[in-house]
């Protein structure tokens, strides 16, 4: 069985909570060979979604240099950035956020769930198809013999949430499962969500945070799958 956790969760609270499990990161920190499954790592020649014979370093690439803000159109050098660094394109730096781009000579933009559906997703996929099969094929073998917990900076494995950032942990257990998310599927659930919305529970009030005396290191003992 595949588990998603927060990266930042402390190594003695996980290893509680899976007691026979395999921790590892699949983040752009990752010191082992699944620092590929990073949507911010270079792997090169991926398609750019609805733009002919364009290509890009990294799906991490794809999804910042197609956005569009209220001061800032696209930003192409960004899909050549191969450094894993310097990819982000905030809020802070270029105003509200219009949308997604359709494709590099695009005209129309997407809101938020649409890029992700139509422009992340199959972006990513690619990857998973192309660039790391034989990580999959891996994973896939030792799932089925022991439970593999998978570190990513986001948990948040429902497509359709657009107030948190989709965790791509999520969509390699879905891809090793089977299940990987499509446009079809989403699209429909999409309306059925619509039509019956779901009411927000109240929010909690907030508490002061605890000081923490010590931080435990995950990545210094976590345990190495490859």
């Amino acid at each position: 069985m595949i588990y998603i956790e927060n990266k930042k969760k402390k190594e003695k609270t996980l290893l509680a909570k899976y007691p026979n499990a395999k921790i590892v990161d699949v983040t752009s920190k990752a010191t082992t060979g699944l620092v590929k499954l990073s949507p911010f790592y270079p792997h090169g020649d991926i398609p750019i979604p609805f733009s002919e014979n364009r290509k890009a370093k990294s799906v991490e690439g794809i999804w910042q240099a197609l956005k569009v803000f209220e001061s800032a159109d696209i930003e192409e050098a960004m899909f050549s950035n191969d450094t894993m660094k310097d990819i982000k394109r905030t809020v802070r730096k270029y105003g509200k956020p219009l949308g997604h781009r359709k494709g590099v000579n695009g005209t129309d933009l997407l809101n938020y769930i649409d890029a992700r559906i139509q422009i992340y997703l199959p972006s990513y996929l690619w990857v998973l198809e192309n660039k790391v099969s034989e990580i999959i094929e891996r994973l896939k073998e030792a799932s089925q013999k022991e439970d593999i917990v998978l570190l990513d900076y986001e948990t948040n494995c429902d497509v359709l949430n657009p107030k948190k950032p989709l965790s791509h942990a999520f969509l390699v257990k879905a891809y090793v499962e089977g299940h990987y998310p499509k446009a079809t599927d989403l699209y429909k659930e999409l309306e059925q969500r619509k039509l019956n919305p779901v009411e927000e529970k109240p929010k909690k009030k907030a508490t002061k945070p605890r000081t923490k005396k010590t931080q435990n290191k995950k990545d210094d003992n976590q345990t190495i799958l490859f």
